[in-house]
Parts: C-alpha cells; structure tokens; sequence
C-alpha cells in the first residue's frame, strides 16, 4: 500500500509508491543521469573519475556515486569510477566493502560464532553432569 511523506530532498509531501523521491526530483536525477552519461559516452571521458565529472557535467558528487551504487554508471564500461569503502574510505567499485574490510569481518564473525558455541556448550554441560558421591 502507498504511503503519503515527504520527499528527502525538497520536502515537498507526496505518495511513496517505487520510488523514495518525488516525481519532480526524479525528473531532475534523470535529468542529470543523461547529463552525465552524455559525458561519460565522449571517448575522452571514459577515463574519468568522479570528481572529473563533477568538474565536467556539474553534477553533485553524490547524485553521481548513486548512480554508481545503483549500477546504473557501470564500472566495467568506465573503469576509474570507483567510491569509498564504508569501514576505512579505500577506493571500491562494488558492494558496501572493500575486500580488506569484509575479510577481516568475517574473520571476527567466525571468531565470535566459536565463542557463542563453546559458551553453549559450557552451559549445556552444566546440567548433564552427574555427581556420585563415595
């Protein structure tokens, strides 16, 4: 079912249906996506990073990582768009991690489940041992 909010960005109030924005900002993100395809698709720009095409298109650095995260610039047709790591700001182009980051958290993850296990262990231990008295 819809929900009547307001827009994050103008905060102007609307029927949230698949989108999380407006129908005016949409027109303008589409707007700016073509903007920046438009430059992106220029053989000299294929290179680009993101802060080129900030310089390039005057698009907000954010509207263009969006597009990123999205998919919707991809990074195997423009090889040097790339976005911080969440954890520790390394230049990625997919996912929400670097393979550093998400190595070393699943690392702690496992470390942590075979802490969880011993201490159910322990506990189940405690109620199944018998005592026999001489």
């Amino acid at each position: 079912m819809a929900e009547l909010i307001n827009c994050p960005r103008c905060d102007k109030l609307f029927v949230k249906g698949f989108r999380d924005i407006c129908p005016d900002c949409y027109k303008e993100e589409e707007k700016a996506f073509q903007t920046v395809y438009a430059y992106m698709k220029q053989r000299k720009n294929r290179e680009a990073t993101v802060l080129d095409i900030v310089e390039g298109t005057g698009v907000e650095e954010e509207l263009i990582l969006k597009f990123v995260k999205e998919k919707r610039l991809r990074t195997s047709l423009f090889p040097r768009l790339a976005y911080k790591c969440e954890r520790c700001d390394r230049e990625i182009t997919e996912g929400n991690l670097c393979t550093n980051c998400s190595s070393e958290l699943l690392g702690d993850l496992e470390q942590q489940e075979k802490i969880d296990a011993v201490t159910t262990r322990n506990k189940m231990s405690d109620k199944a041992t018998y005592f026999t008295k001489k």
